[in-house]
């Protein structure tokens, strides 16, 4: 990145407001929408494994709740997207919201660890769901040039704001309301916080029923699942691009999966982080979206997102690093700091995604894509567990930076840049 870039981004970010009024009502819509889901999510995300652990779970059986829920998100993921295509996306994003408010009340009632299996099913159906529609609006509603700023909005000025303010709302409730911490903090103790992302869901679906088109793609009879699973396939065999950036977005996928659940438990258990360090690490995840993310969209726009995701991945490196490393909550925060990078770099490959096929075929591709996302990590949430139970949460950590470092950067470098591809490059 030049510097003269770097000021042309940084001079861009004073322009959302005249940004924010050019675009569609529908992707304004889904900014609000994911930022509603943002601040549900980061009051929980703190403390989720940590309550799943409490109602009686081991690292091993916490990846076996990921891994379900997992696996049934990819299962639905192209069904969801034909119906998506064929119907529009507001029936299908109303559904998925549904699904998330129900993951949330299970989760605050739940009685054993068992329950979290339920729960945790509900919230990957539902947030697999709804990040497919919004995901379609994003792919059809924004140009190339625009994409890397406008997702990232999303990220920064939206989700990541309120992203801030969730952990502390947690942290407030904990501390001064339930005055628990994390070693001595009970299941019941966390199962309040799981009410607040509840409501939140409620008035989410109300934003969506009350602001959303329904913009119907095309008019087409209805399909059997194979029948999609067919038609989705084929779309990834007829393109070599298509086959391996699948490859790259399953490893991006399965980071949920094999860090994310262990980030929180690792630093409790291991480094004696506080219920408010806990809190702090996921407000700077929360800070670094707000301060990078709208300025890191607008120079990939200009130089592309291939460049910018070479400086990103291993950021997110650095932090686990950081974690393994760590004698001080500072350190841990700083760490949280830098484990905001993944949601940029996210973001940004969520991107180059949209960007590879054309508009008619955006969400049966998202679902199929979804679908091999999901099932590479749902196995690698349980090797994940099991290698957190037998061997440590060290050779976890390291051995996911491998797999990224190894595998999925020399992928990346192979795939063409899409920033101005045009639409004969695209899979059809």
């Amino acid at each position: 990145m030049s510097t003269a870039e770097a000021k042309q981004g940084s001079g861009a970010f004073f322009g959302i407001p005249a940004f924010w009024k050019a675009q569609m009502k529908d992707w304004r819509t889904t900014v609000v929408r994911t930022s509603l889901d943002r601040l549900g999510y980061n009051i929980i995300y703190p403390y989720l494994s940590l309550y799943i652990i409490a109602l009686g779970a081991s690292k091993a059986q916490l990846g076996i709740i990921t891994s379900i829920g997992m696996l049934m998100s990819g299962l639905l993921g192209p069904i969801t997207g034909k119906f998506i295509d064929q119907q529009g996306y507001k029936k299908v994003y109303l559904i998925g919201i549904a699904f998330l408010m129900a993951a949330y009340f299970t989760y605050a009632f739940a009685q054993s660890w068992v329950w979290c299996i339920l729960a945790m099913m509900l919230y990957y159906v539902g947030a697999g769901t709804a990040g497919h529609c919004c995901g379609t609006i994003c792919g059809n509603c924004l140009k190339n040039s625009d994409r890397g700023k406008g997702m990232l909005i999303c990220e920064s000025l939206a989700a990541g704001f309120l992203g801030i303010v969730g952990p502390q709302i947690a942290i407030f409730v904990l501390v001064n309301l339930v005055h628990c911490d994390t070693s001595a903090a009970t299941a019941h103790d966390y199962h309040y916080l799981f009410f607040i992302p509840a409501f939140l869901s409620i008035l989410a679906f109300f934003v969506v029923q009350k602001n959303l088109s329904n913009d119907r793609r095309i008019a087409a009879p209805r399909q059997s699942y194979s029948q999609v699973l067919k038609e989705g396939f084929g779309l990834i065999r007829s393109s070599r691009l298509l086959q391996r950036w699948v490859i790259v977005a399953a490893i991006g996928t399965a980071t949920q999966a094999m860090i994310l659940p262990y980030i929180q438990v690792f630093a409790s258990e291991v480094k004696g982080a506080s219920v408010q360090t806990l809190g702090t690490m996921v407000t700077a995840q929360a800070v670094t979206s707000t301060v990078c993310g709208y300025f890191v969209g607008a120079i990939s726009d200009k130089v592309g997102r291939k460049k910018v995701l070479y400086v990103i991945w291993p950021l997110y490196w650095l932090s686990l690093i950081l974690l393994m490393t760590s004698k001080s909550s500072a350190t841990l925060i700083l760490a949280g700091v830098l484990q905001g990078f993944y949601y940029i770099g996210l973001t940004l490959a969520a991107a180059l995604t949209r960007e590879l096929v054309s508009p008619e075929v955006m969400g049966i591709w998202l679902g199929v894509e979804r679908l091999i996302g999901m099932t590479i990590s749902a196995i690698l949430a349980i090797v994940a567990g099991t290698v957190y139970d037998t061997l440590g949460p060290y050779v976890l950590f390291i051995g996911f930076i491998c797999l990224e470092a190894f595998v999925r950067m020399p992928l990346l470098a192979k795939m063409p840049e899409t920033l101005h591809m045009n639409a004969g490059e695209k899979a059809e």
